[in-house]
């Protein structure tokens, strides 16, 4: 997630256009929100999946802990959205309702539950940010990073999650979202969020691969803020990066 900062740090440094980036992990980790690291539960260090220990990392955003096992993460990086920080969720947001309404999933904003702030698992509840299906489970789960009027929106989306490994995590309180048969393809997903992103932004999505001195950046980026408390994870996979540019212009 060093790399979702990095992009944000860009665009407020007017060197980056705004940003669509999905990625899946390997190996399995949680991400804490930015102030939960003084909660975060002891068992957590001594799970082991596959042979190895989770990695536990800090996200620059708030919210709740999110096991990254079986997930598509995303996160969106966009400057001066009208309205206030709800009605900015929302205008960020239209993308994933349009996507998976596209594959046959239809999705609407949560409601508000107090009991959030108590809970361990970012998908035990949902709140008004989040976006749930017409049975009311939890799909996508979002968390903002805001510097004036320069935002980083990311967010996880359950595709095929272990269901031994959600429970030794949140222990009775990982609610398994109901699995398609089979499950959507991840390829297939990204491609779908991709065009509504286009079409909901009015902008053409260009992929754009790191290069070598921009992970450098990032590297050095993460080594002095996110592996302050946690591990990092040793690998992401899943770039592409799309750089958003106006409908007619070219790079």
């Amino acid at each position: 997630m060093a790399i979702d900062a990095w992009l944000l740090e860009q665009h407020q440094n007017h060197q980056h256009p705004p940003t669509l980036r999905f990625y899946t992990w390997s190996p399995a980790a949680i991400s804490l929100g930015v102030s939960q690291r003084r909660h975060c539960p002891n068992h957590w260090r001594q799970i082991r999946w596959q042979g190895r220990p989770l990695d536990l990392v800090q996200r620059p955003t708030g919210g709740r802990g999110v096991l990254h096992q079986g997930d598509l993460t995303y996160a969106i990086v966009a400057s001066h959205l009208p309205g206030d920080r709800e009605q900015g969720y929302r205008h960020l947001c239209q993308f994933l309702v349009q996507g998976w309404g596209q594959l046959g999933v239809e999705l609407r904003f949560g409601s508000p539950d107090r009991r959030y702030a108590r809970s361990q698992n970012c998908f035990g509840l949902a709140t008004n940010a989040d976006l749930v299906d017409s049975l009311g489970t939890k799909r996508v789960g979002s968390a903002q990073l805001r510097r004036g009027p320069y935002i980083l929106q990311h967010g996880s989306m359950p595709i095929s999650p272990d269901p031994e490994l959600v429970q030794q995590v949140f222990q009775g309180s990982g609610l398994l979202p109901p699995q398609s048969q089979p499950p959507i393809p991840i390829p297939r997903l990204i491609e779908a969020l991709t065009q509504a992103a286009a079409q909901c932004f009015g902008d053409q999505m260009i992929p754009q691969p790191l290069t070598p001195q921009e992970w450098q950046a990032i590297q050095a980026l993460a080594a002095k803020t996110m592996a302050r408390w946690f591990k990092p994870p040793s690998h992401y996979f899943g770039d592409p990066i799309w750089k958003a540019q106006p409908l007619g212009t070219r790079t």
